[in-house]
Order: structure tokens, then sequence, then C-alpha cells
């Protein structure tokens, strides 16, 4: 056992915390079933988007999709389009990858088994325990974000949780505090907690149903944990992106690579600015779709933050003469067509300046 787990009262730590969860746990839709596929669905929306975001997304995604034989058999560019504004879209392709497997694999029935359901693309350990905890009730721990930061406080662990390390640490800490008899409310109050109690930046910690059994509380270093090194700084590139119509009022979109970031989504045309220099837009654009485009003024500028990376993007009008190019990366599509495309947040926003 872990020395931090020596003198520490489990069982009431698990009584507490249940008998908080239940009293206080919010009114969620994926809350309301048992369904492991609902479940899978929602704990995939939930990752690194906030509860009142996915919401309404995790409605029309099971409206549209309500059994993983349906999202199986569903065309990638619908699922793109039904994902369109909640972002990091490999959740998405992986999510489905995985089902056309439970589908292939285990006649469409979410598998059980920690290695069945670990082996599925994009199932990462969270996600597993999340499942297995609350859809078949099995006392495997899940580990986010807002697990270790009320971990690292209860039990007065200063390790980084930056650290690959870390984490395993903290999921063999959660193994041997879960509820063996009520593992789903161990896992989603904990989780809620973290939510909405031990948050962050200035944790309600006179609130907290844990406060008898927080080490940080009691001498006074909640605020100090838990300890996270700095990531890499975010790379800024600057794009000229551009709104290219032609004499039939048709747009230029573009689809971009089949893997990678925003992998198989559809965009306006980007042309790197540092490495082409607005001099030579036309000539890149010929030179790589065979496009020809006279350069207009410009529209306006957006930013878009993405984890490691900021895109500074300079959108431009720009006409040409061509109804269709030999590059099928590129499609020439009527404005009213627009909406039927998966585009990522940033184009989206360009939108406005179509008219």
């Amino acid at each position: 056992m872990d020395k931090r787990l020596q003198n520490f009262d489990i069982l009431e730590f698990q009584r507490d915390l249940i008998a908080w969860y239940k009293q206080n746990k919010r009114d969620l839709p994926w809350r309301k079933v048992r369904d492991p596929y609902k479940i899978w669905v929602s704990e995939i929306m939930l990752q690194q988007t906030k509860v009142d975001t996915v919401i309404p997304y995790f409605h029309r995604f099971i409206e549209k999709y309500p059994t993983p034989k349906a999202l199986a058999e569903a065309d990638e560019q619908d699922v793109l389009k039904t994902w369109e504004g909640l972002g990091y879209y490999s959740r998405a392709r992986n999510l489905q990858t995985a089902v056309k497997e439970v589908v292939a694999s285990y006649g469409g029935e979410v598998p059980d088994t920690p290695e069945d359901l670990g082996a599925l693309k994009g199932v990462g350990p969270y996600t597993k325990g999340a499942i297995l905890s609350i859809a078949f009730d099995q006392p495997e721990p899940a580990v986010d974000g807002n697990v270790m930061r009320v971990l690292s406080r209860v039990l007065l662990v200063d390790d980084d949780i930056a650290k690959s390390s870390t984490k395993k640490r903290f999921e063999k800490l959660a193994a041997a505090l879960i509820s063996k008899e009520d593992p789903s409310s161990f896992n989603q109050g904990i989780m809620e907690l973290g939510a909405l109690v031990c948050t962050p930046k200035s944790p309600a910690c006179l609130l907290c149903p844990l406060q008898r059994h927080c080490r940080a509380f009691a001498q006074g270093l909640e605020e100090e944990l838990p300890v996270k090194s700095k990531g890499k700084k975010q790379k800024t590139v600057p794009y000229a992106a551009l709104l290219i119509k032609n004499e039939h009022g048709q747009y230029v979109i573009e689809k971009r690579s089949d893997h990678g970031l925003l992998a198989n989504l559809w965009q306006f045309p980007m042309v790197p600015i540092d490495e082409i220099g607005m001099d030579h837009i036309a000539n890149w654009l010929f030179a790589e779709y065979g496009l020809r485009i006279n350069l207009g003024a410009e529209a306006g500028t957006l930013k878009h933050i993405f984890t490691h990376l900021i895109w500074q993007l300079n959108i431009y009008y720009a006409t040409t003469k061509q109804t269709e190019t030999a590059d099928d990366r590129i499609r020439f599509v009527n404005q009213s067509d627009l909406a039927a495309y998966p585009f990522p947040v940033s184009h989206q926003k360009m939108l406005k300046y179509i008219g």
C-alpha cells in the first residue's frame, strides 16, 4: 500500500464522498441511463470540454446515433458535421472506429472487461474506468485532472501531475480508495467534487464533505496543490485564409488531410504566410492545387487557440474564373450548400464575411 494511505480512514472517506454525491450531484442526461454506449459517448465528449457545452451535443448525437450500430454505419462526414463546434475532432473519429470494432467483434454490445474495452481505439485508462464503474459497477479507477487535484490535496501528494509516472501513482491510489459496493457513485462523486468544490483556484474548503480527511487543508496548503510544471509555450503560426469566389457564386473549400490536426474537416484554403509570403500567394495556390486566383481586399482577422498552437488568420477575399481543378482536395460549393460540410470553429466564424 502507498505510504500516503497509512493511517487514512478509507471507509469513512468513501462514505462521506458517496453521501455528498447522492445529495448534490447535478442532473445530467448521461446520469439518467446505465447504457454503456451512451456513457461512453458522454465521457468522450467531456474530455477537455465543459459540461454545459456538452449537454446539447450529447442530446443531438444520441438522437442521431442511438446505438453502436447506428454510429458504425454512419458516414464519417455526417459524424464530423454532428460533432462540429465541439472541437478535438479526433475524438469523434476514434469513437466511430472503436464502435465499428464493437459491432464487428462484440455484436454491438460494449465489452465489459478491462482488457477488451481498453483495447478499443481512443479508450484510455480514464475512459475505461469510467465506463466499467458507471455502466457495469466494476471497481475500476477513473483518474482525470479533477481526481488528481482532489487526491493530491486530500493525501498531500506533491508530485508533478504533468508527469506520466505521477498519473500512474494516482491510479494506484484511486484503485485502493474506490468503493467496492458503489464504484459508480465513488468515481462520479470524486469527479463532481473536483468540478464543484475542490476547484483549481479558491477551492470551497469550508463546504467540502472531505474536509476532515484533507491533509492539505489541515496544513493550509490546498491552493499550493496540485503541483504541475508548465508546458511548452504555444507557437503562433500566421496564415492567409482565402474566401475565393468564382463567377457562378461558388466558393472554394479544401478538405484537410485524413490524419493529423482537424483531419477530414473542410476549410477555406489557408496559405502559410511565414513560408510563402504575401506576394507569392497566387503562385503557391496554382502550384499546390492548380487554382488561379486574383487576391482582393482583407476581410478581417481571427485568432484560434489550440492546446499547443495558435492560428493567426488574416482573411482575404479572392476571385477565380475556374469551376474545378484536378486536385480532389478542392471543391467548388454554392454558398447555400456550405452548411452541409463539417468546418472547424475557426472557419465557421469566417462564414460571417461571406455574403
